[in-house]
Parts: C-alpha cells; sequence; structure tokens
C-alpha cells in the first residue's frame, strides 16, 4: 500500500516526530495533511512545504480522504482521538502510531476500533532533546531502530506496510515484536535510561558544577533535558516493567559500590570488561 504515492497520508500531531514524518514522505511524493492543535505549526509547514494541507480543526474531508493516518500523539490522547473521532476515518484506512509504550494502549484501541478500520502499532526509536515541527528533520531517523508490535488482529497487508513505512522513513533497523516483549525492552534500553539521567541530574545540586564538567557528564545526561509530562504518563503507563528494570539498576549498582568498599580492584575490572564488551554491540554501523 505505502509505494503507492496516490495515497494520501495524513498526520494526526505535527510535533517533532509527526514533523520528520511528513518530511520524509512528501520528499517521496506521498500527498501529506497534518491536524495539529497550534496554527503556528500548520503555518510552519505550509511555508517549508512539509505538508500539502492541515487544520487545526476535526476536518472531516482531511481526516475521511486520508488512506493511512499516523498518530503522534501522547498515548491517553491518542485513545481518546480514536474513542471521539473514529467516526471520521474512511472506511478500510489504515492507521499506525509513534506511541513509545504498547500494551496500555494497542489492545484497548484494537478493542474499540470499527472492524473497516486497522489499527498496526508501531515505535519509532529516534528524538532529541527539542520539541515542535520547527526541529522536525528528513534526517532524524538516519540510524536509529523502529519496532512494529503487531497483535493476532493485525493482517499480513498492514504489517508489510508498516515495516515498508519504517524502510521508507529511512530507520537503519526495521524489526517487529509483540507489545510485550516491546515493554520490556523499553522499560531498559529507554525508560531506564532516562531515569538514571533524571537521578544523576538531580542528585548533587551544589552550586557551579557546570563550571567544570566534562563531555562524559554531559553525554551521560543529554536527555535528562526532558518534557516531564509525557515521560511521567509514559513511566506509569509502563510502572510494571520500568520498576523490574530499576530493581535490576539497584541491585546491580550496589555490587559496584560493595566492590569498591572492598577494594575488589580484580571484581571492580572483571565488571568493566564486561560493560565495554557489550558497550561495543550498541555502536551504530
Amino acid at each position: 500500500m505505502i509505494v503507492d504515492v496516490s495515497k494520501k497520508i495524513l498526520i494526526v500531531g505535527l510535533g517533532l516526530l509527526g514533523g520528520s514524518y511528513a518530511r520524509v514522505l512528501k520528499r517521496f511524493g506521498f500527498h501529506i495533511s497534518a491536524i495539529t492543535k497550534e496554527q503556528s505549526s500548520i503555518e510552519y509547514a505550509l511555508n517549508e512545504g512539509i505538508i500539502d494541507e492541515g487544520s487545526t480543526d476535526l476536518d472531516e474531508k482531511i481526516i475521511g480522504g486520508a488512506d493511512l493516518v499516523i498518530f503522534a500523539l501522547y498515548p491517553h490522547v491518542f485513545v481518546e482521538w480514536i474513542k471521539d473521532n473514529q467516526k471520521l476515518l474512511k472506511s478500510g484506512a489504515l492507521i499506525t502510531d509513534v506511541t513509545g509504550v504498547k500494551r496500555s494502549i494497542v489492545y484497548k484501541i484494537q478493542d474499540m476500533l470499527r472492524t473497516d478500520v486497522e489499527f498496526i502499532p508501531a515505535h519509532p526509536m529516534a528524538g532529541r532533546e527539542v520539541s515542535g515541527v520547527e526541529n522536525s528533520s528528513d534526517k532524524l531517523f538516519s540510524g536509529a531502530n523502529y519496532i512494529v508490535t503487531p497483535t493476532e488482529k493485525n493482517t499480513p497487508e498492514a504489517i508489510t506496510t508498516c515495516l515498508e513505512l519504517g524502510r521508507l522513513l529511512g530507520f537503519s533497523n526495521v524489526t517487529t515484536l509483540s507489545p510485550q516483549e516491546h515493554d520490556e525492552m523499553i522499560g531498559f534500553l529507554s525508560q531506564l535510561t532516562h531515569c538514571i539521567a533524571i537521578t544523576l541530574m538531580t542528585c548533587n545540586d551544589k552550586e557551579n558544577m557546570e563550571k567544570f564538567t566534562g563531555d562524559s557528564f554531559r553525554d551521560l545526561t543529554r536527555i535528562a533535558r526532558i518534557n516531564d509530562l509525557m515521560w511521567s504518563e509514559l513511566f506509569v503507563a509502563n510502572k510494571d516493567a520500568l520498576l523490574n528494570q530499576m530493581d535490576m539498576f539497584m541491585d546491580k549498582f550496589k555490587e559496584l559500590r560493595a566492590m569498591l568498599e572492598s577494594e575488589d580492584i580484580d571484581a571492580m575490572r572483571k565488571m568493566m570488561r564486561h560493560s565495554t564488551e557489550r558497550r561495543a554491540l550498541f555502536d551504530k554501523k
């Protein structure tokens, strides 16, 4: 479906991710429309040629004309949108998302969705410490990972289309996980790392430390500049998985502390060598 550039694509939520999707897909020749809250975002995107049309209202013509709808909304807003407005979607429309948690929304939406509309969930593992369509980029997804999380309610055609969407967007690795596997993985790879950055940034409030820091601290705390509204919702939505990952981290940190306290250099070096070996696997190829 997605390779047919005659198909119309609607993006609901024209922020950093939605705007970056629009930039890439527009380049392929798709007709791109957008529904978002801020008129300034619509005007910017039109002036920059990122979209073909857009509105801050629930424009029935725009929504009803879309073959593929990409939802770039907070999880609870996405659920409410489908609950209140799915009647505006055309029969046969395919919808997908960019949401960072899956179990708490995927089944809920699929259960309430009309039978003539299909939701195939996905998660682009990409972002920046800034927001808004003004900061979107058609290079945002280069070197990044894209995860499709189908359920038994998804058709093979929808899964294939969503995987192809990830490749068109320029992701380096496009794969599938179940919603459960996704949330466990994301609890470690994304949410725990944000928890660590937040904690590190707030555990010592001594003044003027920024005048003495090196790049290691900046690199480790880059993601501590955080959207508190969005991330607090994501944390709670994945509470069980994240708590488990936090416990694992604290147990390992206590091991390292005990090694230091007893001056067990051999054990520390062994842990450091294991860390070095593991880190090499995460380098972007």
